[in-house]
């Protein structure tokens, strides 16, 4: 009997499981997608600016994995026949603006945690955590190097990921292989040292990637490959346990207007999955996902005369102390080089925000980039021309914030998940690219196996 599944939410991660079920399940599954914007591709939004290719959102993944395998977004690339599309950033540097100064960042750390300290980082005679404990990233580096390793160097390099600071991260589900170090190693430069040495490194490999033309045409490709029925502008409002599978009760639709499937993947931000767990009888997982908080954050892309001079950066990132609303900036066009006329403009793209800065977002676009393009000026030690163009992107409750324990809650809430439907995305699993596209891929294994069951 043919078999229908309901994928909720079209970014990446729903994506990347219709794939997945696509190429493991019977020919003639049905696959749905409900997406409720009127776009796909959730983070991946591929812009321009006076010509040139600017993402939106994201704009690259790591190439590799830990085990020194390609990353699963390489592999879904090369799967939608996307692999002659990788590029990778030109080999120049980030560094670290303090203090009106360009740094350059320490090499040799993991998330700024340098491999190795003079302080005081004694052996106690017992691992740095217990079997099953978590503590903040912070609550860790402090004990063991200090306040200042923390406020200079980890708290950028947390906030350019998470946009959310060291002090509120967990370091099982931001960094976990020096979680899983710290069980058994007695001080955090053996620590630092040992997950180092558990990551596969391949000589030659970029460490990031991306699309030539943008991410979109990774999120087109896949959308195309899953053959799946693609339902833009449509909500789910609603999720039902019926005798054969599940009932999706939908938005903007004929009064009454449902669909019955046999499985469903939740591939939609955590509010928005918290309300349908609810709707489905499971206010145990409702809690725990209602629970997650998000950090708010605004890109603002500037495109500047040809001849503004830049440090030979690929761009920077900002630490919290240094007070400002800008949290990073790419260089884009010396990071990811394109021929072009000599006359090309220089585009800058500057993050603005981390978690709590919501109200410090609530500009309009003019200001908002006046604003970006003041501490750009301050933070280069430079006078700035007035940009030629520019755009600003709001990316409103965006970045999952992973508080302590977070691991141990989504693990409870998936145990008690009803059979037929499984939780993906980059609030449970990790929130860059090749996190999203195997959290999509897992649940999706977690689907095919329940429809393969007589």
């Amino acid at each position: 009997m043919r078999k229908r599944v309901a994928i909720i939410g079209g970014g990446i991660t729903g994506l990347a499981a219709a794939v997945r079920i696509r190429d493991q399940a019977p020919p003639d599954t049905d696959i749905i997608v409900y997406e409720q914007s009127g776009a796909l591709g959730g983070k991946l939004r591929t812009g321009e600016l006076t010509g040139a290719t600017v993402e939106r959102g994201a704009e690259a993944f790591l190439a590799g994995a830990p085990d020194g395998t390609e990353s699963a977004a390489v592999h879904l690339a090369r799967r939608l026949s996307l692999g002659d599309a990788l590029v990778h950033p030109s080999a120049v540097q980030a560094a670290l603006a303090v203090g009106g100064r360009l740094e350059p960042i320490p090499a040799g750390t993991l998330m700024g945690i340098p491999r190795a300290y003079d302080g005081d980082d004694r052996d106690t005679g017992t691992p740095l955590l217990g079997p099953h404990d978590d503590v903040t990233v912070g609550a860790l580096v402090r004990a063991r190097y200090g306040d200042d390793v923390v406020n200079r160097l980890v708290d950028p390099l947390l906030g350019g990921v998470y946009a959310g600071q060291a002090d509120q991260l967990s370091l099982a589900a931001t960094m976990p292989a020096l979680a899983a170090a710290a069980r058994t190693e007695h001080t955090l430069t053996a620590a630092v040292r040992a997950a180092q040495a558990g990551t596969v490194r391949v000589p030659g490999r970029p460490m990031f990637a991306t699309i030539n033309g943008g991410l979109s045409r990774l999120v087109e490709a896949a959308a195309a490959a899953s053959g799946a029925r693609i339902n833009l502008g449509l909500p789910v409002h609603g999720l039902a346990r019926t005798e054969n599978g599940w009932r999706l009760q939908l938005a903007a639709a004929p009064a009454g207007h449902v669909e019955d499937v046999d499985a469903v993947v939740l591939a939609v931000p955590a509010t928005a999955a918290s309300r349908l767990l609810r709707s489905a009888g499971d206010t145990s997982g409702s809690a725990v996902v209602g629970a997650l908080s998000y950090a708010s954050v605004a890109l603002v892309a500037m495109a500047l005369p040809s001849d503004t001079p830049l440090p030979e950066l690929s761009g920077f990132l900002v630490p919290p102390t240094e007070g400002t609303l800008v949290k990073a900036a790419t260089f884009v066009t010396r990071k990811w080089p394109a021929p072009g006329p000599p006359d090309a403009s220089v585009i800058i793209r500057a993050s603005l925000g981390h978690a709590g800065d919501q109200q410090r977002l609530q500009h309009d676009d003019t200001t908002l980039a006046e604003h970006a393009h003041t501490e750009l000026g301050t933070l280069l030690d430079a006078d700035l021309p007035p940009p030629i163009a520019f755009w600003v992107q709001r990316w409103e409750h965006a970045l999952p914030q992973y508080r302590t324990g977070h691991l141990q809650r989504i693990a409870s809430a998936r145990a008690g998940l009803p059979p037929g439907l499984a939780l993906a995305g980059a609030a449970y699993d990790g929130i860059g690219i090749p996190a999203c596209i195997t959290s999509g891929e897992a649940a999706a294994d977690d689907v095919s196996k329940y429809l393969a069951c007589p």
